[in-house]
């Protein structure tokens, strides 16, 4: 506060009354704090008694996922949990859904708040709106996508392998009709796992046929619409990969529906509870989430001790779990 009253020429009281939005300052004096603010990358602290701890830690962490209540971010969440509970630390967690508007607002706030550490999984294109927290020392480790814009640590799978795995799996099985249903191609983890599944095709020696891909698929819904399309059409395909658990659900609903789950063949990417109770068993692509967690976590704490060394970039392997949907013969 010091260095931003000297930028705009006022006293310390005066930065107060403007960051808190008190009354009695005037327009002009106003946007020269304001521009001081910004200039020197000020946060106002909304947990200053925290910085009368010895080591002016807040024992706070942010955990911003893509959406809390799917499997992997639960798991994931509930890893970092186990580390975090070890050193007494708290994880302020929250759900982004791919809105990169309110991936800035909840940075925000959880900087002003001084957590000690961020976990995220953006949803923004670049994340060099984080630049002056690195430099001012914010730990910050990435999970499932890297950091566009920045560079940081970052734990991340092969998703190009396991999408690439799961349409050979179903190439073995004798299937030449493949589709594919998966999400918004904007997204890092879905351009990937599109990139594996014509990269698997295109080395079989397969054309890709436009019709047999759905993408921009948001939830479990829009799977099972998306599925119904497929089934219905002229030429339908003998097989499925879903490039995501929650569409793995929707097509599972449709296949059952339509009394075709032990006709089409399915993989999906992740695997979720009762995936494996399912009839037939639902064979997937299988991140470790658990080894991801402890990734994340070693990074992250390492960094809130002081490790100071160049960004790390650890990217894990999936694994095809056959389960019998996926070995079903066209």
């Amino acid at each position: 506060m010091r260095d931003v009253a000297a930028l705009a020429g006022v006293s310390i009281k005066t930065v107060s009354r403007v960051v808190n939005r008190e009354g009695g300052v005037t327009p002009d004096v106003v946007a020269r704090v304001e521009n001081a603010v910004a200039q020197l990358g000020y946060r106002h602290n909304l947990a200053a008694s925290n910085l009368r701890r010895v080591n002016s830690r807040s024992a706070m962490i942010g955990a911003l996922l893509q959406d809390v209540s799917n499997s992997f971010s639960a798991s994931l969440l509930r890893s970092l949990e186990d580390a975090a509970r070890d050193r007494d630390v708290v994880i302020i967690a929250s759900s982004l859904d791919e809105e990169a508007d309110r991936e800035r607002e909840l940075v925000e706030g959880l900087v002003r708040r001084r957590v000690d550490g961020l976990l995220l999984m953006p949803a923004t294109d670049r994340q060099d709106y984080l630049s002056d927290e690195l430099r001012s020392g914010l730990p910050v480790v990435f999970v499932d996508r890297r950091p566009n814009g920045i560079d940081a640590d970052s734990v991340t799978i092969d998703n190009a392998l396991g999408a690439q795995l799961a349409v050979e799996h179903l190439l073995a099985q004798g299937h030449r009709r493949i589709a594919m249903l998966g999400d918004l191609p904007t997204i890092q983890t879905a351009s990937a796992r599109a990139s594996g599944f014509r990269a698997a095709l295109a080395k079989a020696g397969i054309p890709e046929e436009a019709g047999l891909v759905e993408v921009s698929l948001r939830s479990s819904e829009d799977a099972f619409a998306a599925a119904g399309r497929l089934l219905d059409s002229a030429e339908p395909p003998t097989a499925l990969f879903a490039a995501r658990n929650s569409l793995a659900i929707g097509a599972l609903r449709l296949l059952h529906q339509r009394g075709a789950s032990r006709r089409i063949a399915l993989v999906g990417f992740d695997d979720f509870p009762l995936a494996d109770i399912v009839d037939p068993p639902l064979t997937v692509i299988r991140q470790d989430v658990n080894a991801i967690g402890a990734a994340v976590a070693r990074r992250l704490f390492a960094r809130i001790d002081g490790d100071d060394s160049v960004p790390e970039h650890i990217v894990l392997t999936p694994k095809l779990v056959p389960r019998g949907s996926g070995e079903i013969r066209p």
